[in-house]
């Protein structure tokens, strides 16, 4: 256990205050590029084919928070010139966490809207909300479309089987376990982990994170007409945006979430799943800004990278590290993308990706570091960072992909079932304005696609999906190559 693991001392007279912890470096840039009309959130939602009873899942929730006591915690208040923002931990919640809001048309809906829009508060502990929306007579549990990669799977559109994931059509109360998080304190995987500890304690069944997916395999030198080509961009070149389509006229994100096969990948190949949504999100975009007469760009892709265990010792808060994955304005345009072409494309993309991955450096790299040691008062370091965003705006990468993978937990809630589908999004305010978020769970892939209401439509972002579910199909095609 860390030291920002260790539960809260409490105070024994007034002389005493709660312990605090220092902001680290993410939280705290986080905090000084707040906007109102954007919040940084995380949304989580969690299908269930029955619906856990209140009193116990508040009881099982409010417990797992005890034990990962790093998600207990507030924004203490401070004076202007103070050079630290700091958490202050709690030993219990200040609000109530977990809410069953009452069954309504569009339940589901409405929950995803307030998670885009309505960001909980950094000053009441701890700074997450759960609702659980259960199904009913009325149709609260809305149709998510299901896609697919494969010729064979037809597509449907449809509830979620109404929380019989066998498909049977038994009538069942299905539920969501829809969390939303403010991101400037923990992140999604986090917030997993501390769900799963409450799932263990609420149905009583061990949760422990399964193996972790297969390695890829070592790989045989390409051929040179395979390497990474001459053009390939550096950091200092501007990369391409997502071209504008038909914004909306209200501020803040739009969301839509779809599910699908996990794509193919064949045993021993030297590329990941990770690698075949990599490029499956290059080619979605650079197709669509092709479609929207943008010239050809460099591209750079946002990955996190997260190294912490899954266990009970994971270290609770914004854990990953951000890597940028880059692809010249050559590899993304003027091909017919056959099987070859599509195979090169993922090689060169493992490649990258390994040796990223492998680097050693700090969450939001060394610049970051350096802007947010306490030597200045917060208020200045605060309009500094946000004159900097600014200014690097034009160097910001094009996307940001947030593979979480196989979810490792079973969620297995007892009486009220197992997660059979659960999808993440990710903050996607501009110059990014489009982020894409993955997970499988129960065999099937579960993508969010984000964006902001400035740069998108929802007619926009179907036809994105329908893009990444084409160049994802195509990858498969690509890993026989």
């Amino acid at each position: 256990m860390t030291a920002l693991d260790q539960p809260a001392r409490h105070a024994d007279g007034p002389e005493r205050r709660p312990k605090r912890v220092p902001f680290p470096v993410v939280d705290e840039v986080a905090r000084h590029c707040l906007q109102e009309e954007e919040p940084e959130t995380v949304h989580i939602e969690v299908h269930l084919p029955g619906t856990p009873d209140p009193a116990r899942l508040k009881a099982a929730f409010t417990e797992a928070l005890r034990r990962h006591p790093r998600i207990l915690m507030r924004e203490a208040r401070g004076p202007w010139y103070r050079r630290r923002y700091e958490w202050e931990l709690t030993a219990e919640p200040d609000v109530e966490v977990v809410t069953f809001p009452p069954p309504e048309r569009d339940a589901l809906k409405k929950a995803r809207i307030r998670s885009l829009s309505d960001s909980p508060p950094l000053s009441a502990s701890p700074p997450i909300r759960m609702e659980v929306i259960a199904s009913g007579e009325d149709g609260s549990i809305q149709p998510v479309r299901r896609l697919r990669t494969n010729s064979a799977e037809p597509v449907t559109d449809g509830h979620l089987d109404a929380g019989t994931p066998d498909g049977s059509g038994r009538p069942a109360r299905a539920s969501v376990l829809f969390l939303t998080i403010n991101h400037t304190a923990l992140d999604g995987p986090a917030c997993l982990r501390v769900l799963a500890t409450a799932a263990e304690l609420y149905g009583g069944q061990d949760n422990s994170p399964a193996a972790p997916p297969p390695l890829r395999t070592a790989p045989s030198p390409a051929p040179e007409a395979e390497r990474a080509p001459v053009d390939a961009p550096s950091g200092w070149a501007p990369p391409a945006r997502v071209s504008k389509g038909t914004p909306e006229p209200s501020p803040g994100n739009g969301m839509l979430v779809a599910e699908l096969p996990v794509p193919h990948r064949p045993k021993g190949a030297p590329f990941t799943v990770n690698d075949q949504l990599m490029v499956a999100t290059a080619l979605m975009i650079a197709h669509w800004n092709r479609e929207h007469g943008s010239r050809p760009r460099p591209f750079r892709i946002t990955m996190p990278v997260d190294d912490r265990p899954r266990d009970m010792e994971m270290p609770i808060g914004n854990g990953t590290r951000l890597v940028e994955v880059p692809f010249s304005a050559g590899e993304l345009t003027g091909k017919e993308w056959g099987p070859e072409e599509i195979g090169a494309l993922l090689r060169r993309t493992s490649e990258r990706t390994r040796a990223l991955k492998a680097l050693t450096r700090p969450q939001l790299g060394h610049g970051a570091a350096l802007l947010t040691s306490p030597v200045l008062p917060v208020t200045v370091r605060a309009a500094l960072t946000r004159g900097l965003r600014r200014a690097a705006g034009p160097w910001t990468s094009t996307t940001l992909l947030s593979n979480i993978g196989r979810v490792p937990y079973p969620l297995d809630f007892g009486d009220a079932g197992r997660a059979y589908a659960v999808w993440f999004s990710a903050p996607a305010r501009l110059p990014r304005g489009l982020t894409v978020t993955t997970a499988s769970t129960a065999g099937r892939l579960h993508l969010a696609l984000r964006w902001s209401k400035t740069l998108l439509s929802h007619g926009d972002g179907a036809h994105l999906r329908d893009l990444f579910e084409h160049y994802l199909h195509a990858t498969e095609e690509g890993t026989s190559s």
